[in-house]
């Protein structure tokens, strides 16, 4: 038996879901594969489109946080300018105009930091931080919610089967006992109306039938969509074997459960992290009203070229010209915001009011999770009324119908009290296979919610 796994390992969960009676292989039958619970959860996480995208966001989230902490670092920039110019200019601002042409080049390196700014940067990188939490979250959340899907269409899935299965049998035993009929109308035992209710039952057997295999290949197709396999694929799923099948506990305390899954819950725990999130980005917001302190250096030069210099004079190299020219600065820049349309302000207000909308998301979160594990809870024991019910039904219906069989093979009941115990029969006997696969999902339905091992 594998160990329990949370839910922030719900990677490693997929591996570790099983059926008690599943032997976690597959294998081919007619060259027809049989997937086991685990590969159809594995099959879905790992080609469901929802997932892929979840986790792009969460590499863009990474991306954000880097760049944050990139940017509390100074900026260093270099650059080079080259102009030429020629036409008409003003030599020496003499205010003769000749015509004259010349090349420059300016090298330069310029840096930058900012001393104080409002904390904005330090508080951005802390609620990026916790975008990627959130991110994360988010991820598990769609994994969550897909694995209960692929619970819940595999277990579709079984039922359908054991409904066809069922349907078949009584299918048969109609077909049967239609051939009787027939011989013993013909020996003048029945009626004309004895074949035809006969027939009848026969021919409700039949559409129970095409009903059953109607919805098998529903059921198939919804689990190959989940995950996201070709329609056309040709595939079965691990039967459990009815002998192993063991009633589930529904002792639950639905307070406690809900106490114990609101600290594993993916949705709750990426509510939460929205709403810190959104607390953050308060003081990012209010970094914008204090003001500004920045540090800058700049440090070049410059080089010149004339082509109409005087024969007896000639341009400095380039290399003296561009030690020569060297220049440099520092500055420090204070900015005092007064009025800027109110952009910081309301900015600030925008962001109290996206917080006060997560802390509502959150608690809709929690809301939501109470009644639907109350819900939960409460399903899980009346599933277990309703197979015990069905099953003592079924039992009853079975016994009956043994009777009146022997009692009609002999020629004291006619067939329609005979056709009417064995609709009864069959009636109880799918109405108890979907109150079995009903109690079972609801009781993982349960373990689900706890971040607990879902083994049947």
């Amino acid at each position: 038996m594998k160990k329990i796994i949370p839910y922030s390992a719900l990677p490693k969960l997929t591996l570790a879901l099983s059926f008690a009676f599943i032997t976690g292989f597959v294998q081919k039958t007619n060259a027809q594969e049989i997937i086991t619970i685990q590969q159809a959860i594995e099959e879905t996480l790992h080609n469901n489109l929802q997932v892929k995208k979840s986790q792009l966001s969460e590499d863009l989230a990474t991306q954000n946080l880097k760049q944050s902490k990139f940017a509390v670092y100074p900026t260093l920039n270099g650059g080079a300018d080259q102009n030429m110019g020629w036409g008409r200019n003003n030599l020496g601002n003499t205010g003769i105009y000749e015509n004259t042409q010349n090349y420059s080049f300016s090298p330069g390196a310029s840096l930058g930091f900012d001393l104080f700014n409002g904390l904005s940067k330090i508080n951005q990188i802390k609620q990026n931080k916790i975008l990627l939490e959130a991110g994360k979250a988010n991820t598990d959340k769609i994994k969550n919610d897909l694995i209960l899907q692929v619970i819940t269409s595999y277990m579709e899935i079984l039922y359908n089967k054991d409904r066809l299965s069922a349907a078949k049998q009584q299918l048969s035993v109609a077909q049967q006992q239609q051939k009787q009929q027939q011989e013993l109308l013909d020996v003048g035992n029945k009626t004309l109306a004895d074949l035809a209710e006969s027939k009848s039952q026969t021919a409700t057997a039949q559409l129970d039938v095409t009903t059953a295999e109607n919805a098998l290949s529903i059921s198939y197709l919804t689990l190959a969509q989940l995950m996201d396999i070709p329609s056309s694929t040709r595939y079965d799923v691990q039967a459990p074997v009815l002998a192993e099948f063991n009633r589930p506990s529904v002792n639950y305390n639905a307070e406690q459960v809900y106490t114990d899954a609101i600290n594993l819950f993916p949705d709750i725990k990426l509510a939460a992290l929205q709403t810190a999130s959104a607390k953050k980005g308060i003081e990012v917001a209010k970094g914008n009203l204090y003001p500004s302190l920045s540090l800058s250096g700049s440090y070049g030069s410059f080089y010149n070229y004339n082509y109409n210099l005087p024969a007896d004079v000639q341009n400095l190299s380039f290399g003296n010209q561009i030690k020569n020219n060297v220049s440099k600065g520092v500055g420090l820049r204070l900015s005092i915001p007064i009025f800027n349309g109110l952009q910081s302000r309301i900015g600030v207000k925008k962001a109290k009011i996206n917080f006060l909308q997560t802390q509502a998301d959150e608690q809709l979160a929690k809301n939501n999770l109470n009644k639907i594990i109350y819900q939960a809870v409460a399903d899980l024991k009346a599933a277990e009324s309703t197979f015990e019910s069905t099953t003592n039904t079924f039992n009853a219906r079975k016994e009956a119908f043994s009777v009146i069989e022997q009692r009609y093979n002999v020629g004291l009941v006619n067939s329609l009290d005979y056709n009417t115990s064995l609709t009864n029969k069959n009636k109880a006997e799918i109405d108890m296979i979907r109150a079995k696969y009903d109690l079972l999902f609801k009781a993982k339905v349960i373990d689900y919610y706890l971040g607990k091992q879902i083994v049947f």
